[in-house]
């Protein structure tokens, strides 16, 4: 389905469609894994366009989803575009590329070097610049006051766009392990493919970014260092995603300690079965007025979905996995 809108959303939101196109058309570009991409050379011409361009559209308290991909960030995403004063973007990785090139983990837009974590300094005048113009032009286009990004990456780098919107919002998403990796792992089956000599799937151009996880990340976590040998030589894709979700969702637990005015956690669970009760607190924490279409939209929506069973997990890394799952409330069986 084109830029996620389904039957429910072209029924139920007839009024936010544009936005969506729009966003879709020009500002979200086409990854590796989707079709398409003949539009990208154009998509960064019109971004060197925008950049240049002065703005009289101040971007105030963005909001950003983060997590592990595949835990309903996407249908988070969706929600919040359904409000009157947003403007959503689904992975606008192209639109982050064009600003600061060293940050493309998956191999979609250039193979140069790239850094899973992105901090203050990385963040120059030309970059805060750049997203400010990118991201203001957006909202003048789109006709919106608040920019949602769904990036779930830029959970490593917060301090980077703090830099850059020091009132910036995040919304830490989270769900059980074994669904996010299960989810993962299908996900890469259903749409990996073998390109010109190369594999393209979950983990980027030829393991890209699980490369990049391992070189970059695993020697920040004790346990999972002391096995650092054994997981860089993991091809299974439970466990690999299993690893990305254990350090994300670490990750995502001492941001919500070192800043607990600027992240707020929303637990994917919660969203499906308390749904009035978990979006009155997201609301209010994103300081977004109160919207019927936005109650109704959600509440169409969000359905509660069975948990998947535990599946058989590298040795390494099961015991920092149970950990995890037990420090979020979760039940490992």
């Amino acid at each position: 389905m084109v830029a996620q809108i389904d039957k429910e959303y072209l029924y139920n939101c007839k009024t936010r469609i544009y936005q969506r196109l729009l966003s879709y058309a020009l500002f979200e570009g086409r990854p590796l894994t989707t079709k398409g991409r003949w539009i990208n050379p154009i998509i960064f011409i019109i971004f060197s366009l925008f950049k240049r361009l002065p703005i009289k559209k101040a971007v105030k308290k963005p909001i950003f989803i983060v997590g592990t991909g595949r835990s309903g960030t996407t249908i988070l995403g969706l929600i919040l575009s359904v409000h009157r004063s947003v403007g959503f973007l689904n992975e606008p990785k192209a639109i982050w590329h064009s600003a600061y090139g060293q940050e493309d983990l998956i191999g979609s837009y250039s193979h140069d070097t790239a850094n899973y974590r992105l901090r203050s300094s990385d963040a120059t005048r030309s970059v805060k610049k750049s997203m400010h113009r990118l991201f203001g032009w957006y909202l003048i286009l789109t006709r919106s006051s608040r920019v949602v990004d769904k990036y779930p990456e830029l959970i490593f780098r917060v301090p980077f766009v703090k830099k850059i919107f020091p009132d910036a919002k995040f919304l830490f998403l989270v769900r059980n392990g074994w669904d996010t990796c299960h989810s993962i792992r299908h996900w890469s089956e259903r749409l990996g493919e073998q390109k010109h000599g190369e594999i393209h799937d979950w983990w980027g151009v030829n393991n890209r970014k699980w490369k990049l996880l391992v070189e970059q990340l695993i020697s920040e976590h004790p346990r999972l260092a002391a096995h650092a040998k054994e997981i860089s030589g993991f091809t299974r894709h439970t466990d690999m995603a299993a690893v990305e979700w254990i350090i994300t969702m670490r990750e995502g637990l001492r941001l919500q300690a070192e800043y607990p005015e600027d992240v707020h956690t929303v637990i994917y669970e919660d969203l499906c079965l308390e749904t009035s009760r978990t979006l009155t607190a997201l609301r209010e924490f994103c300081e977004l007025t109160i919207d019927k279409k936005f109650d109704e939209y959600a509440k169409k929506t969000l359905h509660p979905i069975k948990s998947k069973l535990p599946f058989e997990l590298h040795p390494a890394i099961q015991a920092e996995f149970n950990a995890v799952m037990h420090e979020l409330g979760y039940s490992n069986g």
